[in-house]
């Protein structure tokens, strides 16, 4: 997925959840539920090469994810030690995105938020 059109998706998609927000983190956009971050869209940040998500997950996806799909998902630099996945969006079709961002958002938004909304 081209960059503009990624991006588009991934504030749909992540604008979508309860009380998600969108600011600018480090230069780029970063999404947040309750002033905890979720989710962080990188294109090219530092010429890493990287069309990606960083995305917070729940315990063990990142090590099952990027062993069945290492094209398609990577352990992010920075967050990669808490758990988190990296979205390759060059690769992503928008139903993995909309798993990705929701998963992050489940992972860091408080309990009684996700219960309420199901």
């Amino acid at each position: 997925m081209k960059p503009a059109a990624a991006l588009r998706t991934v504030r749909r998609i992540a604008l979508a959840q309860p009380e998600a927000e969108e600011r600018l983190s480090h230069g780029s956009p970063a999404f947040f539920v309750r002033k905890k971050q979720f989710l962080h869209y990188w294109n090219n940040h530092h010429d890493d090469g990287w069309h990606a998500l960083w995305a917070a997950a729940p315990a063990g996806a990142q090590e099952m994810l990027v062993a069945a799909e290492p094209e398609l998902f990577f352990v992010p630099p920075y967050v990669g030690y808490r758990g988190w996945i990296g979205l390759n969006l060059d690769r992503a079709t928008e139903d993995e995105i909309t798993d990705v961002v929701e998963n992050a958002w489940r992972t860091i938004a408080p309990a009684r938020l996700v219960e309420r909304v199901g």
